[in-house]
């Protein structure tokens, strides 16, 4: 999962999300520095993370992006998922996007002491771009990827996935449909949410 639905997973409670959110900007053993509900974010991140690489739909997944995507297939599986929240949030939540992400963003910038200094440091340039809302349109996915091809030392094709939606779309929202309420009771699960 990306960061929108990292997000969303936090149970609408400001330290799961903290942790939820900092998990991908910290080394393994940073996470000394965090405890409590925090540390049960940085915990809940990662099983969110297993769970999604195991799942039945994002395997099927994919296995659909291999072709353009190889290796970093399970990267623009996370992508993907992220795009489809965007598409069917109003199926899982009362509020708008704009509404949802505003007070994550206060969130961060009022917290941003207990941040890792990697996440910390590209905090205010972040914001500035909207990056929760990063796949919010076509456009907004296809800039965010080729940003991200231009970024990484290795062939990608990130900016692929657009392709990969517009081929495959009945299908990939039929397995969203399948994967998505399935995480959520995994998550409730372990949060009671």
């Amino acid at each position: 999962m990306n960061f929108l639905a990292h997000c969303y997973l936090s149970c609408s409670d400001e330290d799961l999300l903290m942790g939820n959110l900092i998990t991908d900007f910290m080394r393994k053993s940073e996470e000394q520095n965090y405890k409590g509900q925090v540390l049960a974010g940085i915990q809940l991140h990662r099983s969110i993370d297993s769970f999604t690489d195991k799942h039945p739909a994002s395997l099927e997944l994919r296995k659909m992006l291999r072709k353009r995507h190889d290796k970093y297939a399970s990267v623009v599986v996370d992508l993907i998922w992220d795009r489809l929240l965007c598409l069917k949030w109003t199926n899982y939540s009362g509020s708008t996007l704009k509404e949802f992400v505003k007070p994550v963003y206060k969130t961060l910038v009022d917290r941003r002491k207990e941040l890792p200094a990697k996440f910390e440091k590209k905090l205010d340039g972040m914001i500035k771009s909207d990056f929760l809302l990063a796949y919010s349109s076509e456009s907004r996915m296809k800039n965010a990827l080729e940003w991200m091809d231009n970024r990484v030392k290795f062939p990608s094709n990130f900016v692929g996935a657009v392709h990969d939606l517009k081929e495959n779309e009945a299908k990939i929202d039929e397995l969203f449909k399948v994967f998505f309420p399935d995480v959520i009771a995994h998550v409730d699960a372990i949060c009671n949410c």
